[in-house]
């Protein structure tokens, strides 16, 4: 019986240490808009990843040249950039939660347009206009104001761990989305009166629901997804206080402190004139290199990359979706210990010894002549691709002020797209020439420079100088609120 209890005892330990090193325990205590952001950007890559894995063969059925699916992927991501840019500087004055709804109205808008229609200048007009992902990535106006927010709910304790589960159920959406339509094309396939074109059609039916969802989760979020707080009167104040300090201590050490709160901004004519220049000095060389990245991941995007498998080794849709949700999967495995590892070794430590070996999978991903190969560089490239997402944004959180976060991540997610709006272009004009490999060894090239640049410039740069480290009031208004619910 005593050997029992010590195995249990054992076992219930074990539970603890993974619950808090996997950093579900982070996300969990961060609280139940966490969660809904989680599950609304995984829903949206969902949709993400089904189109990724038919654009560039749905537009070649319908007779468009590779030129023009350069041009209509680069002016997919000008429209993404102008909106994003507009929706971010204004997110935290019209309410976050408004901008996230009306993006998944025009989520939901633009698949209608592409459930329907053919026809190449209405398809790019939505496109442009709307939000609609041609080449897999999250280039819209939602990732920038959901990090910013989840940079608002967490502290520099939470925050990668939290981050890094929102990029990791990303991945998995985007796995299962690329499963679903490769699996769903085929099967229809089989099926008569069944055309190409209108399977086609109808994964955008999937896109139009994820839009759909999106717009629910926004509506179910609280107000502490806006820059200004609901402030605790002061009679709740007290009762509040005298609740913590009731607590005994073992509970306030087990307790990690929730998120400072942002005090109010003054709406000023130019947004980008708050960025303190102190912020600004350190975003220009990040900005810089992540340019430099964007401009790499847009040649070599997974939808070119697909177009790209399929031309040299004519590969049924099923395997396609299989090899690319397998991709997916493994950049979620491996992404699960982005916080772990952030912890370890530091913010840019990992972001650069994940991202490395990734840049030299896409520089040599041309090189092989046979499949196994090819697929296992592809591998190598997705499955740690993503490891430096989560402590990208948590690197730009540590380093600017709470209130300067959505406009800085903002511009961020803005300079991304425009880098990475050229690069379709140049890998369309290199495919219609019969030079697609080029793409890969310059996008790689690229990638190899940022990795280098990033370790170099800031390896030594000072994080969290502007958290603040008194949190007594958050932690009185999340008290307030679980009271509040439980009453």
């Amino acid at each position: 019986m005593n050997r029992l209890q010590v195995d249990s005892h054992r076992l219930r330990e074990t539970a603890h240490w993974l619950y808090h090193e996997s950093g579900l325990r982070s996300v969990n205590i961060t609280g139940r808009d966490a969660w809904l952001i989680i599950l609304a950007r995984t829903c949206r890559m969902f949709a993400f990843g089904g189109t990724s894995l038919i654009m560039a063969l749905f537009f070649t059925t319908l007779g468009f040249s590779d030129p023009q699916l350069g041009l209509f992927m680069s002016m997919t991501l000008a429209g993404d950039t102008v909106l994003s840019f507009l929706l971010t500087f204004m997110a935290d004055s019209l309410g976050r939660r408004r901008v996230f709804f009306g993006s998944g109205l025009l989520m939901s808008i633009s698949g209608l347009v592409f459930l329907y229609f053919e026809n190449f200048w209405i398809l790019l007009l939505a496109a442009v206009i709307g939000v609609i992902s041609a080449s897999g990535g999250d280039f819209g106006p939602f990732r920038a104001i959901e990090e910013s927010v989840l940079s608002h709910l967490t502290n520099p304790q939470t925050r990668s761990d939290v981050l890094s589960w929102y990029v990791v159920t990303s991945n998995l959406g985007s796995a299962v989305g690329i499963e679903v339509a490769g699996r769903v094309i085929e099967e229809l396939k089989r099926r008569d009166g069944w055309s190409e074109i209108r399977i086609y059609h109808a994964v955008f039916g999937a896109y139009i629901i994820m839009g759909v969802a999106n717009m629910v989760f926004s509506c179910l979020m609280t107000d502490h997804c806006e820059i200004t707080e609901p402030v605790l009167s002061i009679d709740e104040g007290a009762q509040v206080t005298q609740g913590l300090l009731s607590n005994s201590d073992e509970e306030a050490e087990d307790e990690i402190v929730p998120p400072t709160t942002e005090s109010p901004v003054e709406q000023k004519k130019s947004r980008f004139a708050e960025i303190s220049s102190k912020t600004r000095s350190v975003m220009y060389k990040l900005w810089f290199l992540l340019t430099v990245d964007c401009l790499a991941d847009g040649m070599v995007s997974y939808t070119l990359t697909n177009y790209y498998l399929d031309r040299k080794f004519h590969l049924p849709k099923s395997q396609l979706g299989d090899l690319m949700s397998t991709n997916y999967i493994l950049g979620s495995i491996s992404t699960v210990f982005a916080g772990p590892l952030s912890r370890h070794l530091g913010l840019v430590n990992t972001m650069v010894f994940t991202h490395l070996p990734s840049s030299m999978a896409v520089l040599l991903f041309p090189v092989p002549q046979g499949i196994v190969l090819t697929v296992i560089l592809l591998f190598i490239r997705g499955g740690l691709n993503n490891m430096d997402q989560a402590p990208r944004v948590a690197l730009i959180a540590a380093t600017v002020k709470p209130g300067e976060r959505t406009a800085v991540m903002g511009i961020t997610s803005t300079l991304r797209t425009l880098a990475s709006l050229l690069g379709p272009s140049i890998t369309g004009a290199l495919a219609d020439s019969d030079k697609f490999w080029v793409a890969f060894v310059a996008a790689g090239a690229l990638r190899v420079a940022y990795d280098l640049g990033l370790w170099a410039m800031f390896i030594n740069v000072k994080l969290h100088e502007h958290e603040e480290s008194d949190q007594d009031t958050s932690k009185a208004r999340r008290v307030a609120d679980e009271e509040e619910s439980t009453d």
